[in-house]
């Protein structure tokens, strides 16, 4: 059984969340996924409005997994990363 989960992050690009999950294990497909042992890793990304002026880049991470230990890890780390990263 495949479990998902989707994660939200702002202040980030696709570009360095893909880096993220390729520092977590990751390895980039053509098709822009990150796929690791045990795991897939999809990122999307869009502009969203914060306020009456201010506008920022909210990237949206799936992932895709066969067991929760494993897919709970990458999660956790990447989120590390990216919120450190993140405004």
């Amino acid at each position: 059984m495949t479990i998902e989960r989707v994660r939200t992050y702002r202040g980030i690009s696709e570009r360095a969340a893909r880096h993220y999950l390729t520092r977590v294990g990751g390895e980039l497909n053509d098709d822009g996924s990150v796929r690791g042992d045990g795991w897939r890793a999809t990122v999307t990304s869009e502009t969203v409005g914060i306020g009456p002026t201010l506008t920022l880049t909210e990237v949206t991470v799936a992932f895709e997994g066969e067991e929760e230990g494993t897919l709970g890890d990458v999660i956790e780390r990447f989120s590390r990363k990216a919120i450190r990263a993140g405004g």
